[in-house]
């Protein structure tokens, strides 16, 4: 985007901002910013990442060289954040993660007019340019939230509402506020607490919205994400099977019929394959794990067969698995596209590590999926709030666990904490264990387990938070549907918001690792 306007002694130049303009940039922001007290500016890491992620989003305008005005902007899925929202959210916390160009919204996160050039309608051409890249991107609106600084003069006597209504009326004119009245926006509501510091406007702002008429919403293509997801949870018996071959039937008859439902995905539950222990009875239970490692991979060609073959995603549960000495609990994601991933079991209990001598592994991740983002987690994983709670802020909408337990002590604590997840990381959360003995096999003779999908407890949702729940103690299929848009409108629109009400200012969980 470029363009020019001569005179004799002036020349305006409208075009995208590169790296290239960061001291400029500061320059003009200290002075726009000058009579507010407190104002942050942004730094050059946030500038270039702008930059790099949506350059054509981030415009400026030069008069005679130097930058006389800027508007910053993301692309965001505005369902995800909905009209209580904090400029600390829109922005992901200033990282701008929260940009998606498939999202459906323009939204606004700055926009300045150095002193010098005010006056000369910089502001509005700058809005033109806006317009421009939300019609020619297809987007249905240009969101922002806009600072009502001087509030202030008026707040012994007159509330917010009430000062919007007069400066509608221009009974009063507010810098920011009658400028984009005045640019065809209207306001969505007011915002209380939207940007800390932001003593001009009493930390008010009035949410402003700009439509285009020209947008056309886009037919959902074969490749859309469904709303409606289907899940099989398969509560596999634990009995003895003489050799891997049968363990594969009873596998493939588990896939047969789920995906004859028209499922989704499929859930097995952790160490499911432990029937192949029983040849190697005369070992210890640490020898006979490190046996059986050995089928954890052709097991996992299988299931890729099966995703294939049935259309449907696989979650393996888990098997033990042992690299370079090291032995661990893993399981593996088969996509019906033919792709897979591995997954690891991150906390180990006691007995797995005196028993097994397991090592946990050190990814923590999300995973990409024809129906949307979802998480992994094996069994004691569950216990551990941070694990789903930094999987949620990635985007995951369904959290899968597969669980093994040999008591109902042990099964009620993965029950209870499952529960907790979907509501306060506000998701689905499937379960899926094993019942049945396994004689005289070491650390494995029995089992305990009701498998079930959990959800939040909100009014779209059922009051006891269980979507369904299998038959406790009796080998079963479990089929649910999950509608994820019900998320979505429960992050805006909940009772309660467990994500967006977060105290981010005071506390916050990062991760140590990526995968």
């Amino acid at each position: 985007m470029e363009k020019e306007i001569k005179g004799e002694d002036l020349k305006i130049e409208l075009r995208t901002l590169t790296k290239d303009d960061y001291l400029g940039l500061k320059s003009s922001m200290m002075e726009a910013y000058s009579e507010w007290e407190g104002a942050s500016f942004w730094g050059e890491t946030h500038i270039n990442k702008l930059v790099e992620i949506f350059p054509e989003g981030q415009i400026c305008i030069l008069v005679n060289g130097a930058i006389a005005g800027c508007a910053l902007s993301l692309i965001v899925n505005y369902d995800q954040f909905g009209d209580n929202h904090t400029y600390t959210q829109i922005t992901g916390n200033y990282s701008f993660s929260t940009h998606n160009p498939k999202g459906d919204v323009l939204y606004g996160i700055d926009f300045f007019v150095h002193p010098d050039f005010r006056g000369m309608r910089i502001g509005r051409r700058l809005y033109d340019a806006r317009k421009e890249i939300c019609e020619r991107l297809n987007l249905r609106a240009i969101i922002a939230g806009g600072r009502i600084p001087k509030y202030k003069d008026y707040a012994d006597q007159l509330t917010p509402k009430a000062y919007l209504e007069k400066v509608k009326g221009k009974e009063i004119h507010d810098p920011t506020l009658s400028f984009q009245l005045a640019n065809d926006f209207h306001v969505r509501k007011i915002l209380k607490g939207y940007l800390p510091g932001d003593t001009q406007s009493l930390e008010y702002a009035s949410l402003l919205e700009w439509n285009n008429i020209y947008y056309n919403e886009e037919e959902a293509n074969i490749n859309s994400k469904k709303s409606i997801i289907r899940l099989g949870l398969v509560q596999w018996q634990m009995r003895p099977f003489p050799n891997l071959e049968s363990l594969c039937e009873q596998i493939e008859f588990f896939v047969d019929v789920v995906s004859d439902y028209q499922s989704d995905f499929i859930l097995f539950p952790e160490l499911f394959n432990a029937p192949l222990m029983t040849a190697y009875n005369h070992l210890s239970g640490a020898e006979a794990m490190r046996e059986i490692s050995n089928f954890t991979i052709p097991l996992r060609d299988k299931f890729m067969e099966y995703a294939i073959s049935y259309n449907i995603n696989i979650i393996t549960g888990s098997m033990p698995y042992l690299e370079d000495g090291v032995l661990q609990n893993v399981g593996y994601l088969c996509r019906r596209d033919g792709s897979y991933e591995m997954y690891r079991k991150i906390h180990l209990t006691p007995s797995e590590q005196s028993a097994w001598g397991m090592v946990g592994g050190d990814a923590i991740t999300t995973y990409d999926t024809d129906c949307g983002k979802i998480g992994i987690l094996i069994c004691y994983d569950v216990e551990f709030p941070e694990l789903p709670r930094l999987l949620a802020e990635e985007g995951m909408q369904i959290l899968f666990v597969p669980f093994m337990t040999d008591t109902q002590n042990g099964y009620t604590r993965v029950r209870c904490c499952a529960q907790a997840r979907a509501i306060e990381n506000e998701c689905y959360v499937a379960i899926a264990g094993s019942v049945g003995n396994l004689p005289k096999v070491h650390n494995m003779d029995i089992q305990y387990a009701q498998s079930a999908v959990f959800t939040p407890s909100d009014f779209s949702f059922p009051s006891n938070g269980i979507k369904a729940e299998a038959t406790p103690n009796t080998e079963t299929t479990l089929i649910a549907d999950v509608d994820v848009d019900l998320l979505k409108e429960l992050h805006s629109f909940g009772a309660v918001r467990n994500l967006k009400d977060r105290r981010l200012d005071i506390y916050k969980i990062v991760s140590k690792t990526k995968k």
